[in-house]
């Protein structure tokens, strides 16, 4: 935990460096040209490194995640996210494995003031996410009340529980830099909070694709590191005041 604290930490400054690099550098661009300016929208496609890299080093997960957004306005952008994940949780008393897909569909706000030509963002968002996943529970231990003087037996199971689902909001923040033209690296943290949670009979959902561990309660906790591309798709000239606002 401390790992990932510190690991997220570091991230973070590296993006606000970035950030503050790419604002000096077109600082220093002139301001007027012949040509007319004008301002690229288009769709942002991306992956999530964070689940990505986990797949390698933790032997009892897998999981793949794909981000995008589209910019609508200058501060506005619809944006998604689509994924798996097979985790298996060893608590104390019962081991299981969670199977499932999910998406995750919204808005963000973007507070970052951008240059001309510029798509950096420091941004606050919300999410509707939904999750469709099975269950196996591979064995579990029966409550002991006389743990001193008799042994705590495992039983093993194996039965599986199908067609379980669940929905749930998601608050988003973070941040979106541009490293090399229209490669972006990014970071965000999500608190989520369940409305929706169909279980199966007798056993509760302790892991949810996309929405992560419950702890047998309705909120939730997550983050993403992503790495993303930018696909221009349609332009549009800035007329004289949008020029002067961007460049103040």
């Amino acid at each position: 935990m401390k790992y990932t604290l510190k690991l997220s930490f570091s991230f973070l400054v590296l993006l606000t460096t970035v950030l503050g690099r790419a604002q000096e550098a077109k600082e220093t661009k002139k301001t007027d040209s012949i040509k007319p300016k004008t301002e690229r929208y288009g769709l942002r496609v991306g992956i999530d490194l964070a689940k990505l890299s986990r797949s390698f080093y933790e032997k009892d997960y897998k999981g793949l995640e794909l981000v995008g957004d589209f910019k609508v306005t200058r501060r506005h952008y619809l944006a998604a996210e689509l994924g798996n994940e097979n985790k298996t949780v060893d608590d104390d008393r019962l081991n299981f494995t969670t199977k499932g897909t999910y998406i995750k569909v919204g808005f963000d706000y973007n507070s970052y003031d951008n240059w001309w030509g510029m798509h950096n963002m420091i941004y606050v968002g919300l999410r509707y996410g939904v999750s469709t996943f099975s269950q196996t529970l591979n064995s579990y231990s029966i409550y002991n009340t006389h743990p001193y003087f008799e042994e705590t037996p495992t039983l093993i199971s194996g039965e599986k529980f199908d067609g379980l689902s669940a929905q749930w909001i998601e608050v988003v923040a973070g941040l979106k830099a541009e490293i090399v033209q229209n490669l972006y690296v990014g970071f965000s943290i999500r608190l989520n909070n369940l409305l929706t949670n169909k279980t199966p009979d007798n056993l509760d959902n302790l892991y949810i694709p996309g929405f992560n561990r419950t702890y047998g309660g309705k909120f939730g906790a997550g983050f993403n590191y992503t790495i993303s591309y930018f696909v221009p798709i349609f332009k549009t000239t800035l007329k004289p005041k949008e020029k002067e606002a961007k460049n103040k």
